[in-house]
């Protein structure tokens, strides 16, 4: 094989990889990209559709939903807050809730489960909030 066939061929493959890594962090479901992290809900989620439980959220951690692009945390016993659980640096998902932080898995940023803001970086533009209800045991969109 000639220098100029191997190089092309390394070339390819290399751009099919970038392609498909571009499309997991950037890429909402339905194949469009995605944007910074938009304040709005899922078109897809109605108000007033249950989310969670209160039960489910543990305090100084969350849960993401990831079905609807929003994380659920509680800070403290019996304050609920929710965040696009799309990351502001590149817009990949947040994975987890610990410790009062949610973490992105794909550059490791860091925001505080208490009001989106960075804690560590890349990223530098907070978690934009989702209006949400707790209603009795139930967490819904507002």
């Amino acid at each position: 094989m000639s220098e100029v066939a191997r190089r092309t061929v390394v070339s390819a493959a290399g751009g099919a990889g970038l392609v498909a890594v571009l499309a997991a962090c950037g890429g909402g479901p339905d194949g469009k990209a995605g944007g910074s992290g938009g304040g709005s809900a899922p078109a897809a989620e109605e108000a007033g559709a249950p989310l969670a439980r209160t039960a489910d959220i543990p305090v100084g951690g969350g849960k993401v939903l990831a079905d609807q692009g929003v994380v659920i945390t509680q800070p403290t016993a019996g304050q609920f807050k929710a965040f696009s659980s799309k990351c502001t640096h590149q817009g990949c998902a947040v994975s987890g809730v610990s410790d009062g932080v949610i973490t992105c898995p794909c550059h490791q940023s860091l925001f505080d489960a208490s009001d989106g803001s960075v804690k560590g970086g890349p990223a530098t533009t907070p978690l934009p909030p989702t209006p949400i209800q707790v209603d009795g045991d139930a967490i819904t969109l507002a």
